[in-house]
């Protein structure tokens, strides 16, 4: 871990190894020169440039928060769990699961037409607070909400099977709160910039904006966030469902074995570091606090990692999201091929077009150097290797 004194308030790296780049760094001190940091900010391993704050941020404040460091996909994370098959009873061919799975779980920009039964029932769990939320702020009610749980984005949201060390099979997958949340996300981030107008408040990037506590959207957000990030954490458990369902047409009968890691990586939570309670953003990054079992996902055609959390107190007890950019997705485009694609996810059953070209392993960082990086932070108990990749 690496101490940076280039701010108002320490800089914590756990770096070493990883590249921590320029804008990346800009970023980071522009954070840690606000006001209301609660002692440090955390970098993860897997850190570059977001928006606003960087990804790979933990990002602990007192009496304020800031709505473009917790971003507008709240509640993005993933959910893993083992499943009772293993490599023998897998098809030599996976495509025909890989595209029952596309089927089933619509992807992209897709929703479902017909609402299937648990994802209705789950949806009127939490219909009411939706009604509270979109009464006071009628922008944010598209009618498509239902319709948008269990499904899985794009981007580099994703749906995997992977197999470990003793050649069991794992689902895996990753994604958010849609569109709803990157309404609310949106909405609340041009809120918090229009209150910094009105009182005068000049930051280093507009992107920082926040709300005090008290202020006139604070508990709005807060609430709305915790919404969403439900919200989230539901779409995630549908999709497992989906899931599921999809690929026991073509396998032998499976159960799932222990209860599904479900856990966010883009959100906001009240905690208590150093003794004082806060607000913890990770932005890109999973709470690892000890005992804590999180997922640290590699690229689509490298390891990903079931890991349990080591409480590292310095870290805010978080630890990496994932592998982290190295390439931005327009540089990606512009560097990489389809045969470096091919290539580089050779024995994974996934698309291999210029639509995916941007999420190429090689535009990620290595995930084993992510990994050394944060020794003291997380340690692993579980290897993955993809074998069948669906993206969004």
């Amino acid at each position: 871990m690496q101490e940076l004194e280039i701010a108002k308030y320490p800089i914590k790296a756990w770096v070493d190894g990883v590249e921590f780049e320029a804008g990346a760094k800009t970023q980071v001190r522009k954070v840690a020169n606000l006001p209301f940091i609660h002692r440090h900010v955390a970098v993860m391993p897997d850190v570059h440039v977001g928006i606003g704050a960087t990804v790979g941020s933990v990002i602990a404040t007192i009496g304020a928060v800031i709505p473009a460091a917790v971003g507008v996909d709240i509640g993005c994370g993933m959910v893993a769990v083992r499943t009772s098959l293993t490599a023998n009873d897998l098809p030599a061919d996976l495509l025909a699961i890989r595209k029952n799975i596309e089927r089933d779980v619509p992807v992209g920009k897709g929703l479902h037409g017909r609402v299937p039964v648990m994802v209705s029932n789950t949806w009127e769990e939490i219909e009411a607070d939706f009604a509270r939320l979109f009464e006071r702020y009628p922008k944010l009610r598209k009618g498509n909400e239902p319709h948008a749980l269990g499904t899985l984005g794009s981007g580099n949201h994703f749906i995997e099977l992977c197999l470990d060390a003793y050649d069991r099979v794992w689902i895996m997958l990753h994604s958010g709160s849609r569109g709803v949340g990157n309404r609310t996300g949106q909405m609340f981030i041009e809120l918090a910039r229009k209150d910094m107008e009105r009182q005068g408040i000049t930051l280093e990037d507009r992107d920082l904006a926040y709300f005090a506590e008290g202020s006139e959207h604070f508990a709005d957000y807060v609430e709305a966030v915790l919404l969403m990030q439900r919200y989230a954490a539901a779409n995630r458990d549908l999709m497992l469902g989906l899931v599921v369902k999809a690929i026991e047409r073509h396998l032998p009968r499976f159960t799932l074995e222990e209860k599904a890691i479900n856990c966010h990586h883009n959100y906001v939570a009240i905690e208590t570091h150093f003794g004082q309670e806060c607000f913890v953003t990770r932005k890109g990054a999973v709470r690892a606090g000890a005992g804590d079992l999180g997922i640290i996902p590699g690229s689509m055609g490298a390891r990903s990692y079931i890991v349990r959390g080591k409480g590292n107190p310095e870290s805010f007890e978080s630890c990496s999201h994932g592998a982290g950019r190295r390439m931005s997705r327009g540089e990606a485009k512009r560097q990489l091929t389809l045969a470096d694609l091919r290539n580089e996810t050779h024995g994974v059953e996934c698309r291999k077009d210029e639509g995916v070209l941007d999420e190429a392993p090689s535009a990620y960082k290595d995930i084993d150097a992510v990994m050394k990086a944060q020794e003291d932070l997380a340690e692993p108990v579980a290897v993955l290797k993809q074998i069948l990749c669906v993206k969004g």
